[in-house]
């Protein structure tokens, strides 16, 4: 496979208004002559491999931050925005939405704003929201999905908080009984630790007590506790970093809040340093980390995915967490798989197929529409209520890398990932995919025109051109 030119004019800009350089003085530098850098910042060349090594000698510069996650997310979200019937001319060219996510993020950031919420608009006219029926009821994003844009375009890691949570576990370096430590910490504070059997966390600040479900599991008990230390001793930070974020709802804040505090609670659970170098030993595999660090297989899947800290990266995964309608109800992801963001996942991918399986790992070598590998594994994640009448919630997560890293992993062993046809094809959605021979395929491709033959079938009852 071809070696992808790096593009980062925006990323180039950004560090030399940091460090208040001029382009002149930036790129003596580097090395470059004026011209030379001035195309690279408008993205007209790509950045080279002297200025690459250049940014990390002059600058201690982590230049895994060149990397185009950001662009190409916004690529992958506009492209979804852009298959909506609402633009009848057709998508522009896959090359134009590249310029524009990487020369001008702001502009990208906003026109998804803008259809998002013409988007939700729509959806609350179609099915008579009475809240449009009100006057002055401006059309703004549901609290939820405010968040989850936050958490992605931030790549799934808050350093402040990760930082803080790390200092806690391991006080100078010092590896500790964490939720011993956390209890100890709320009863300096007042508060007392009980054992409930109904909410599975429920904080009374008048009575002083925390009362935790002793139905949960012990890793669930475990992160509620730590979710309330998150909430009880760093509330300053959190807030601090909730300001930073500007959100537009009291609601969006809040879920955010919780979002902040559980973030809190699984870098304590499992600190930044200890768990990098541990799912390195372990070759990533989970029930280990898991077992090491007294966290649930999800906890130990969801915090692979934020090991992003500059400088210090693991491997880039993305994790994503399915209900059995295949709605996807948690999504990250620092590789170039990017998910959609409406409708369900890829019916292809493993994922779907891990509530046939329950308590196994799942692998699956997958190939996405640009031709980029990955190794995918899958497992569904249960979580029973404690008793014979309480509901079954039923899940299953899905972790992915590109099958560069697959020597890094376990689950690779046995696989042939140099055997392109080892490699499934999968998507991102229907209503995006270019596969015209998808036999799983649920409905056309928006931006696509169709040729309907009455007396020709094939896989599909249309051939999409």
């Amino acid at each position: 496979m071809a070696q992808q030119k790096l593009y980062a004019g925006a990323k180039l800009r950004e560090t030399r208004t940091r460090l208040g350089l001029t382009q002149r003085m930036f790129a003596e530098k580097l090395g470059v002559s004026l011209p030379y850098l001035n195309q690279m910042e408008n993205n007209n060349r790509p950045v080279s491999t002297g200025v690459v090594l250049a940014l990390a000698q002059e600058f201690g510069f982590d230049v895994t931050e060149l990397s185009s996650g950001d662009a190409e997310r916004m690529v992958t979200d506009m492209r979804e925005a852009l298959a909506d019937p609402v633009f009848a001319d057709g998508p522009p060219p896959l090359a134009d939405l590249r310029l524009a996510a990487s020369n001008a993020p702001a502009l990208a950031r906003a026109f998804l704003e803008l259809h998002r919420a013409y988007r939700q608009t729509t959806e609350r006219l179609a099915s008579m929201d009475e809240a449009l029926d009100r006057e002055n009821s401006p059309a703004r994003p549901s609290p939820w999905e405010e968040v989850r844009d936050f958490f992605h375009y931030c790549d799934n890691y808050i350093d402040a908080v990760d930082r803080a949570a790390e200092n806690f576990a391991r006080p100078h370096g010092e590896a500790r009984d964490v939720v011993r430590a956390a209890i100890e910490t709320l009863e300096q504070k007042g508060i007392t630790l009980r054992a409930g059997d109904k909410e599975l966390r429920r904080f009374d600040a008048r009575a002083g007590e925390l009362t935790i479900s002793s139905r949960a599991s012990s890793a669930t008990r475990r992160f509620q506790i730590l979710h309330q230390l998150a909430l009880t001793t760093q509330s300053k930070l959190l807030d601090a970093t909730l300001d930073l974020a500007r959100f537009q709802t009291e609601e969006a804040r809040e879920i955010a809040r919780i979002g902040m505090a559980n973030y809190f609670a699984g870098a304590a659970l499992m600190p930044y340093g200890a768990f990098l170098e541990a799912a390195q030993e372990t070759r990533h595999d989970l029930e280990m980390l898991a077992e090491r660090f007294g966290a649930s297989v999800e906890q130990v899947a969801h915090r692979l995915s934020t090991l992003q800290r500059p400088g210090a990266k693991g491997i880039p995964f993305y994790f994503v967490r399915v209900d059995q309608a295949g709605t996807i109800t948690k999504r990250h992801s620092a590789t170039r798989l990017q998910f959609a963001r409406y409708g369900g996942a890829c019916p292809l991918w493993n994922v779907h197929q891990a509530f046939e399986r329950p308590g196994h790992f799942l692998r699956q070598l997958a190939e996405t529409p640009d031709g980029v590998r990955y190794l995918s594994i899958a497992r569904d994640v249960s979580k029973p209520g404690g008793s014979f009448h309480a509901p079954v919630r039923r899940y299953a997560i899905g972790l992915g890398c590109e099958v560069t890293h697959a020597s890094e992993m376990v689950y690779a062993d046995d696989l042939d990932v140099t055997k392109p046809a080892a490699f499934e094809p999968i998507g991102i959605s229907c209503r995006i995919c270019e596969r015209r021979d998808c036999h799983q395929r649920s409905i056309p491709p928006l931006e696509r025109r169709l040729t309907i033959d009455p007396n020709s079938r094939g896989t599909l009852p249309y051939r999409i051109d």
